[in-house]
């Protein structure tokens, strides 16, 4: 098993997850569209021109879903039960076509399960930076996790 089950997590726990993914404009575009998003920003090139960064943005969704999915196989892989939602997002910086993200995940919380004994839950903070070092999102994020022999 890959992930980490509930008693091999400690608070303070640092992950810096390998390899990081380029993000292409392909990747933006269908992303967008499969989600049914129609902002400009990211569609429109020519509109994305005339805008505050004179080039389209990618869609923060996919730099979400990327940098979460980048913690997974040293995370939650085969350990989690389930995502219980997310406290906190944030974009403090764009991302474009070409940047790279990379990803770090710390354990920030963690305690047993009120109502289901046989698993915890565990908080954790989720940061990508793009190939500069520049934070570009940040999550909090809870997962209902596995202990060991359940």
């Amino acid at each position: 098993m890959a992930g980490k089950f509930f008693e091999e997590l400690e608070v303070g726990q640092t992950f810096r997850h390998q390899p990081g993914r380029t993000i292409t404009e392909a990747d933006n575009v269908f992303f967008t569209c499969l989600t049914m998003n129609p902002q400009p920003l990211h569609l429109d090139f020519h509109a994305a021109s005339k805008a505050e960064f004179g080039k389209p943005l990618v869609n923060s969704i996919l730099t979400l879903g990327i940098a979460v999915g980048l913690s997974v196989g040293e995370t939650t892989l085969g350990t989690t039960v389930g995502n219980l939602g997310f406290e906190k997002v944030e974009f403090p910086k764009p991302v474009f076509h070409g940047d790279t993200i990379y990803a770090e995940t710390e354990v920030v919380d963690k305690r047993e399960s009120r109502s289901r004994p046989q698993w915890g839950i565990v908080t954790f903070e989720h940061r990508a930076k793009n190939q500069h070092g520049d934070v570009v999102m940040l999550a909090r994020r809870n997962a209902m996790m596995r202990k060991r022999g359940t």
